[in-house]
């Protein structure tokens, strides 16, 4: 009786230090790079003056009192409104600020996985014809004179 005594203690003492560490601690910064200043309008981690101080005074007490970093920004947008977060909403407009990324990303995606081949192919299909990349279809071609013109003046670079 006095072990299952003894392991319901041990068990009563050790369930709140369990529950303490499951739960992450919240320190101001990083509550202040998710919030805006709402007179400047600027990330608050960023802000100088008397309105950011003051944000920083009220999130430095709620995380005192033990609020969780949602808890900390319901408040804030309880006391200062909406303009506060600094992150988009997810519903409404706000999801064009997290689907114009992915949008872009995807064609620049596709136009490489596009691209890309062709770009490889085209350095192959020069050198397969003996011809200097670069050089147009239309060139003319160099008469025996000119190419023996053409030796000289290379091999006195050579020397």
């Amino acid at each position: 009786m006095s072990r299952a005594l003894a392991v319901a203690a041990l068990w009563l003492v050790l369930l709140p230090a369990a529950a303490l560490a499951a739960t992450p601690k919240v320190d101001l910064v990083d509550v202040e790079d998710e919030v805006m200043c709402v007179e400047c309008g600027i990330p608050l981690n960023t802000a100088e003056g008397a309105q950011p101080d003051s944000q920083r005074a009220l999130i430095r007490d709620l995380i005192a009192e033990g609020r969780t970093k949602a808890q900390i920004k319901q408040q804030l947008v309880a006391e200062y409104g909406e303009d506060v977060l600094a992150l988009p909403e997810t519903e409404g407009v706000g999801v064009t600020a997290y689907a114009i990324p992915l949008v872009l990303g995807a064609i620049v995606v596709g136009s490489l996985v596009l691209l890309v081949p062709r770009w490889r192919r085209r350095p192959a299909a020069s050198m397969a014809t003996g011809e200097p990349e670069g050089l147009a279809d239309d060139a003319p071609a160099l008469s025996d004179a000119d190419r023996a013109r053409l030796d000289e003046d290379l091999a006195r670079y050579d020397r």
